[in-house]
């Protein structure tokens, strides 16, 4: 469900700025468009930066064409945003044994340097402000384990960790940190990965879906990009202004096992 705009009063987070990573397409695209549509100046950071000015162009939001996973770039990046919404990400499905160690590192600065050097970056505006909102783009996979995914898995393990020690040192600050858990998303990111997770659980791509992404889960569906952004939204929001260091599940009852 979308997040909605009650009838003649104010959009949720007019005035607001925002900036939302890997905001280019899929899950960070949906988050764009709806806190745009609800009245906040959105920056969208992607290495795509194609795709990532035509989203802009739409929403009538600002363009950062950056590599996320070069910490040089980010550390002396000062952020001025209300809003900061760590999206960005990648996949990569093999068991340890055979995992690429470059590809290991190189998952872990997108997915937990980057979001800590982001979060430095902004928390002296945010605290000087009285006011902010800080939405990691976590994963059931934050909370549980899935083999062939090590760098993942850490990755947002950590990242739980940042989140969580984030909302402890912002609350005297008016500052939330909160992380969004959903599991399988219909993305570029999962489509990508059916081969592989064919490849390794040794199915056909076309049972990959119902066999392996949704076999935990109690609703037979994949998650769609606008619920994620919805809850983002929410949280973004004055009315989450006592919500922090939490981890929010969408994934369809699967951590209820």
């Amino acid at each position: 469900m979308k997040s909605e705009q009650r009838t003649g009063s104010r959009p949720l987070h007019e005035g607001r700025t925002a900036l939302v990573t890997g905001g280019a397409s899929g899950i960070g695209a949906a988050i764009a468009r709806d806190l745009a549509a609800q009245g906040a100046r959105v920056t969208i950071a992607d290495r795509d930066e194609n795709g990532a000015r035509t989203l802009a162009d739409e929403i009538g939001g600002n363009l950062w064409a950056v590599d996320l996973s070069d910490g040089d770039s980010l550390a002396s990046h000062p952020l001025e945003v209300d809003i900061l919404v760590n999206n960005a990400g990648v996949q990569h499905v093999s068991p340890i044994h055979e995992f690429d160690p470059q590809m290991f590192r190189r998952m872990l600065a997108l997915m937990v340097e980057a979001p800590f050097l982001l979060i430095r970056s902004a928390l002296p505006y945010m605290y000087s402000n009285g006011f902010g909102r800080i939405i990691n783009v976590s994963s059931i996979h934050g909370l549980r384990a899935s083999a062939n995914k090590a760098a993942y898995v850490a990755a947002k393990h950590a990242l739980e960790g940042l989140s969580k020690t984030t909302a402890l040192e912002g609350g005297l600050y008016g500052v939330t940190s909160n992380c969004v858990n959903p599991a399988y998303v219909r993305t570029p990111l999962v489509e990508r990965q059916i081969a592989d997770q064919a490849r390794v659980h040794g199915v056909a791509e076309s049972d990959v879906i119902t066999k392996v992404m949704l076999v935990e889960s109690a609703i037979d569906r994949l998650i769609e990009p606008h619920e994620v952004a919805a809850l983002v939204s929410f949280l973004a929001g004055k009315d989450a202004a006592m919500i922090t260091g939490a981890s929010y599940t969408m994934d369809g009852g699967w951590s209820a096992r």
